[in-house]
């Protein structure tokens, strides 16, 4: 992913999954297609990777805490 967009979203009482429910809404709206790769900081994670609503999520230490990195994969790194 080349460009994409930030969100930031420290509320305690919200799990991960609504988190990126609510920035892939506003992705949506926004950009009028859905996101296909999302950023999180390493701790945001139970360890490794996982997929929320068909969005895949994956760790990044250059992504701070509390913050979403979404856009659309590239189709070269969608091959790796």
């Amino acid at each position: 992913m080349k460009t994409g967009m930030l969100w930031f979203d420290n509320d305690v009482k919200t799990d991960l999954a609504t988190k990126i429910a609510r920035a892939a809404d506003y992705y949506l709206r926004k950009y009028g297609q859905k996101p296909s790769i999302c950023f999180v900081h390493p701790t945001m994670l139970n360890g490794g990777s996982s997929r929320e609503m068909g969005i895949e999520v994956r760790p990044n230490r250059q992504v701070l805490p509390n913050h979403l990195w979404m856009g659309l994969q590239d189709s070269i790194q969608a091959a790796i």
